[in-house]
């Protein structure tokens, strides 16, 4: 049985998103490959929802972090035809 996508104003996208604000946390922050392949292993799985901020960062001095990350996940995604149907939803 496969889910059912779920609306999200115009958009079609998986009923499970990935929330990245973990991987902007200090902690985490220096492990960005294995962040980037965690984006890729959801989106391989079909996940199309991303949530992300640009207050998710490891500190004041560097807002946009968790953005800059998402973003260089899906330009360097090997399923670049997929990338029209992931909708990214970011607040700030």
């Amino acid at each position: 049985m496969s889910p059912v996508p779920r609306s999200l104003g115009p958009h079609h996208v998986f009923p499970v998103g990935l929330g990245c604000m973990p991987m902007s946390q200090p902690d985490l922050v220096s492990d960005r490959p294995r962040a980037v392949a965690t984006i890729h292993a959801a989106l391989d799985a079909g996940v199309t929802l991303l949530d992300t901020a640009d207050i998710y960062a490891p500190d004041g001095a560097r807002l946009g972090h968790n953005e800059e990350l998402v973003g260089q996940a899906l330009r360097t995604w090997s399923s670049a035809a997929a990338r029209e149907h992931v909708v990214v939803a970011t607040k700030g």
